[in-house]
């Protein structure tokens, strides 16, 4: 039995005649007599919420809430209505031709360009991207409907020839919804469990390997709508070496009409988009080839009956108006778990791969669970009006962004323009060859053809990356989209086993009157150098945690890199503009007063006086504050140890370039130390340095770094140009 003195009982009143509080009276208890913790009161505070955490939370889940009330109207509205009437423009034959890709009637297209894009303008977090349909994804919903309701079940039973194309295109429709659905489901679900973080495993080179060859598949299911043939497509391994098989025996049915009609949209949509590249500069919208070779090549079919005279395969009804919506077949859900799931996930990786592209270039972030339960919301609603699972389309969100897009009321007003197409003028198109939606498919896949180059890029710089690029390229192609993903996805994370483990990071502090340089959050004795972060990894960098690794380095960092960039790139534009109505100012009043000078001295020319321009320009110097300012307080050098990188790839080094190129945007210089040989060697094979980047910011060790760093720092403080160089 314990001692009654050291009861709760006996002892508080002694304890509290000292100043003792009530916690620390509980806290001093021996822990058996502690009163058990209450885990309801517990329980509840959990659960409060108060009305800031609930706005914020609502922000959050709906970010058009955050963003919307804060539009810069006079700034933006401009741009965003410019470029939703471009990406709209673009987005009609497209929506068109990707309809068939999915194995739907054209129409279908026009609805998946409509209802999801809408949802995701609410949704999402990305200001750029251009939602909507998207080749890759298209063909993937393609192998299943087509696999699923293939053409010969359809045959009419009168005539052993005939299709029956109403049910059939009615039960593909069925499966394209139900997919979606699911597609939907999938990506709501792994939003909300913060599954976004885990699609970084799918490595870039992975994500061009993958993408380079289903630009092959669906180059190979566009060829029949060229020759003018039928030809079944299967959802199985194989299948592409079979379709192949079965377009060389159809060679001899090729309908002329229909080759001479691709091939010449072909030609001309590769002439103008060329044109609309090299001059992207000098035209605010580019010229909207795809809708006007759609426009002609329906009147000239029209004109010519070249459905009846020659048996041009057309698109036929587009019925206008909007349908009711309505519940997919969930009979169909078993056999469409597998193929949902993958596409979910390339869904997410295309577009957040586009997304954090275009946030780096603008200076914004994108949050990557949201962006999952965006997608997913847009496939969820989508479905029940018989849309079929949209993507990010790298061309469109190209010209959305090139065009002034400057958020997703761009999207919004493209999907409006949809909307017109959808209830007026989409039967227009009843005699629009299916040949010209197939050139408008295969020329826009010229991007993603452009990848094939990475392989000598990755010969030279990463051979790791380019046996996942080569084996993603070759296990899609054999075994077919869905389990070319798996196989693929499985390959890549077997070589991050083999090489690394998962990360700590730490800033480093210097042993008091040593060069040793130990974490500081985990040793007491360890003092961090006054004006100089040091960062560390605990295991190499590489693709799967390069953009975590950049993430942490700023935030460590304790300063707000991107906001100061944001700012600094916010007065520089103040100040020329400020400059700029100095100048105009001053040229006229230079004119004024050389007027009255000539006058006074009966028309002699008298030099435009300058000093009073060059007076203006300190004033405005004076009023825009010199960048950086306080907010990045002494902190002037950051280096990097990287002493424990065994290997850099090529997204590494893209990611250090951008430490690199922001930090040295605030005046902060970067430093790297520790480095092996052979990674100064794979720096240089993959073209780190550069006249920003020498070698001379190479140090053997952190202490090295630290001194020069300091003494840099010091000399050019007093305004000296002599100090101690340190360096390799």
């Amino acid at each position: 039995m314990g001692d009654p003195g050291d009861s709760p009982v006996m002892m508080s009143p002694a304890r509290k005649q000292l100043g003792f509080s009530e916690a620390e009276l509980e806290e001093m208890a021996p822990r058996s007599h502690r009163a058990a913790p209450n885990l309801i009161g517990r329980f509840k505070k959990k659960l409060r919420c108060s009305r800031p955490m609930a706005k914020s939370l609502l922000q959050k889940f709906v970010p058009i809430l955050s963003w919307l009330p804060r539009y810069p109207v006079r700034d933006w509205l401009l741009g965003d209505i410019v470029s939703g009437l471009s990406v709209g423009i673009i987005q009609l034959p497209q929506g068109l031709a990707y309809a068939l890709l999915a194995g739907v009637p054209p129409v279908f297209g026009l609805y998946s360009s409509f209802f999801p894009v809408l949802i995701y303008a609410i949704f999402g977090t990305s200001r750029h991207i251009s939602p909507g349909t998207f080749a890759v994804i298209s063909v993937m919903v393609g192998s299943v409907t087509e696999s699923l309701a293939p053409t010969e079940n359809f045959v009419s039973l009168e005539n052993g020839t005939a299709i029956d194309t109403a049910a059939r295109d009615h039960a593909r429709v069925e499966v394209a919804s139900a997919l979606t659905l699911l597609v939907g489901i999938f990506q709501i679900l792994l939003g909300l469990v913060q599954f976004g973080f885990v699609v970084t495993y799918l490595s870039e080179p992975l994500i061009r390997g993958y993408t380079s060859a289903a630009a092959i598949h669906v180059t190979v299911s566009q060829t029949k709508s060229f020759l003018g043939v039928q030809i079944s497509q299967r959802s199985h391994p194989l299948s592409l070496i079979y379709a192949i098989g079965n377009i060389c025996s159809k060679i001899p049915e090729t309908n002329v009409a229909s080759l001479l009609t691709g091939s010449a949209a072909i030609a001309v949509l590769v002439v103008v988009k060329f044109l609309n590249e090299k001059y992207n500069s000098k035209i605010r919208m580019p010229i909207p080839i795809e809708l006007i070779t759609l426009i002609v090549a329906t009147g000239i079919s029209y004109g010519m009956s070249l459905s009846e005279n020659y048996g041009v395969d057309i698109v036929g009804d587009i019925p206008s108006g909007m349908k009711a919506p309505m519940l997919p077949n969930s009979s169909l859900f078993a056999s469409l778990v597998g193929n949902a799931f993958a596409i979910s996930v390339v869904v997410y990786a295309f577009t957040i791969s586009v997304a954090k592209m275009f946030a780096v270039k603008h200076g914004y972030n994108v949050d990557s669970s949201q962006e999952l339960i965006a997608l997913g919301l847009s496939n969820f609603m989508g479905s029940f009006f018989q849309c079929f699972t949209i993507g990010t389309a790298m061309s469109r969100s190209l010209v959305q962004e090139s065009t002034g897009g400057n958020s997703q009321v761009a999207s919004a007003v493209s999907s409006l323009v949809i909307l017109v197409i959808i209830l007026r003028a989409g039967e227009l198109f009843y005699s629009l060859p299916k040949a010209i939606l197939a050139a408008v498919v295969v020329v826009n896949l010229k991007g993603i053809y452009k990848q094939f180059i990475d392989i000598p890029a990755l010969w030279r710089s990463n051979r790791i990356d380019l046996l996942v690029w080569l084996v993603t390229f070759a296990a899609t192609i054999l075994l077919n989209l869905d389990i070319g993903l798996v196989v693929s996805a499985a390959f890549s994370i077997l070589t991050v086993i083999f090489r690394t483990q998962l990360p700590r990071y730490s800033v480093l502090g210097k042993v008091h009157n040593t060069d040793i340089y130990r974490d500081v959050a985990r040793f007491d004795q360890v003092n961090e150098v006054p004006g100089v972060k040091i960062f560390r990894s605990s295991c190499t960098l590489y693709y799967a945690n390069a953009n975590l690794y950049a993430e942490a380095v700023k935030k460590m960092c304790g300063v707000e890199v991107d906001r100061l960039i944001e700012q600094k790139k916010r007065e520089i534009k103040k100040q020329k503009q400020l400059q700029e109505k100095a100048e105009k100012r001053m040229k006229k009043e230079n004119k004024t007063k050389r007027k009255e000078m000539e006058m006074d001295s009966h028309n002699v020319s008298v030099k435009e006086p300058e000093v009073q321009i060059a007076t203006d320009y300190e004033a405005l110097e004076e009023v825009i504050p010199h960048y950086p300012g306080s907010e990045r307080g002494n902190f002037h050098s950051l280096i990097l140890d990287l002493s424990t990188a065994g290997f850099l790839d090529t997204v590494s080094i893209k990611v250090l370039k951008n430490i690199f190129r922001d930090f040295q945007e605030i005046d902060v210089q970067v430093y790297l130390a520790g480095c092996q040989e052979n990674i100064i060697d794979q720096l240089d094979s993959g073209n780190f340095f550069s006249s920003s980047i020498s070698k001379n910011l190479l140090f053997s060790s952190v202490h090295d770094a630290v001194t020069y760093a300091s003494r840099t720092h010091s000399q050019e403080t007093k305004g000296s140009d002599t100090f101690l160089n340190t360096k390799i």
